[in-house]
């Protein structure tokens, strides 16, 4: 099949930076031209208009506008190449971001849905270069575009808009039915903490547990901890998630002396995050580890309490605890949020039949998860396939020429 160079086809040309001190000194909340960057064009192809950020008349200028029809790729960082977008207005736009405006017999439409295609991905990363990866505008502009005609063009978008609709609606109704499956395990916690929990002994996790408290800040050895040998994982806050339930994985082991400068916390503890993004996650160590001070560990007295019915607790207070503990100089929970927050607690029976009831929950949630995610496996997979027969020059061998010619 025929190609032509993307410079040749399109004016190719990058936006202008703005700091964010200039944004929000002239440009937030002001009115004139959409200001589109990097943020606002998504990994599904959406475009937000609607950021904040616009370029009033009196400065449009100085900045470069991108006219409505034309299609935006993020040239630069770990969306390079990956975040795409069409605009259907007219917009200034990032430096970060190229801009492929069409030039006469070829449609935008259509080179916005080629820069989705895993031919033109191909030939992006190949050109891709520096350590946070990126196109040079003349690179780019050597990227080969498959040749069809204008009325050839205008066909293969017909096609590609009802097919990626339909696709759409596919995909958006995979995510409702993803987020209903979730939402039945928080409804299920719901009903056991506020409605079963009626007369139930209310309690601090420090009165239930043998062991509670931070863990100890990291130390480092001197000299190769290799020498020291593997004693246990260390676990971050980054390791700990709610969504698993059980701690399985860790950053990495600690050595032996790095042991004995700390704490080794038994399996079965259960670890909550207090610091950073991770801030309120928590889950259950099935092995013997250390963590540092932004981690608190909890192990259940067996008599007082199941490691499993305070991990659900905790999922189902998690929101309540951050907005108590809310630090000032960055996400966190301080302990004493913890050792003052009083739960619910049966006795440890009824504790056992609760975890198995949401464990048993929990696992039927978790096949319809794994049906949900293999479709939207298939559904990515299905549109790729029609972009790759678009632009092989299959779809348009197979449809009638009366489509959107």
């Amino acid at each position: 099949m025929k190609t032509a160079r993307l410079g040749d086809i399109a004016l190719v040309f990058n936006g202008n930076s703005i700091s964010a001190a200039e944004k929000d000194k002239h440009y937030r909340g002001a009115q004139g031209m959409p200001y589109v960057g990097t943020a606002e064009v998504g990994f599904d192809a959406e475009v937000n208009y609607d950021a904040g950020v616009s370029i009033p008349a009196a400065k449009l200028q100085a900045f470069k506008v991108a006219k409505a029809g034309t299609a935006l790729v993020c040239a630069e960082g770990g969306s390079a190449g990956r975040k795409v977008g069409f605009l259907d207005r007219d917009v200034c736009f990032g430096n970060k971001l190229f801009a492929m405006q069409p030039k006469a017999g070829w449609d935008g439409k259509f080179l916005f849905y080629f820069s989705q295609s895993e031919e033109f991905r191909d030939q992006f990363r190949a050109l891709t270069t520096g350590l946070i990866g990126g196109v040079s505008v003349k690179k780019f502009k050597g990227i080969e575009v498959p040749a069809f005609s204008h009325s050839d063009q205008r066909r293969i978008v017909a096609v590609l808009d009802e097919a990626f609709a339909a696709i759409a609606t596919a995909t958006a109704n995979a995510e409702k039915n993803l987020a209903n499956a979730r939402e039945l395990i928080a409804c299920e916690l719901s009903k056991i903490f506020t409605v079963e929990s009626a007369g139930w002994e209310l309690k601090r996790l420090s009165e239930v547990a043998r062991d509670f408290g931070r863990g100890k800040s990291r130390h480092r050895p001197r000299g190769d901890p290799k020498l020291y040998g593997s004693a246990a994982p260390l676990i971050q806050t980054g390791d700990v998630s709610n969504a698993d339930h059980w701690l399985c994985s860790y950053t990495q082991m600690y050595s032996e002396m790095g042991v004995s400068q700390s704490k080794l916390w038994p399996k079965g503890t259960v670890c909550v995050a207090i610091v950073g993004a991770n801030v309120g996650e928590s889950a259950i160590l099935n092995f013997d580890a250390c963590f540092p001070d932004s981690v608190i560990g909890i192990v259940p007295d067996d008599d007082k309490s199941d490691a499993e019915y305070i991990e659900y607790l905790l999922q189902f207070f998690k929101n309540d605890l951050k907005e108590k503990g809310k630090g000032t100089a960055r996400d966190n929970i301080n302990i004493e949020t913890f050792q003052n927050q009083l739960m619910p607690f049966p006795d440890v029976p009824t504790q056992h039949e609760i975890v198995a009831r949401v464990n048993a929950l929990n696992d039927a949630i978790g096949e319809l998860v794994s049906l949900i995610r293999a479709k939207q496996a298939a559904l990515a997979e299905l549109k790729q396939s029609v972009l790759q027969r678009a632009f092989t020059g299959e779809l348009t061998a197979a449809m009638p020429k009366t489509i959107a010619a």
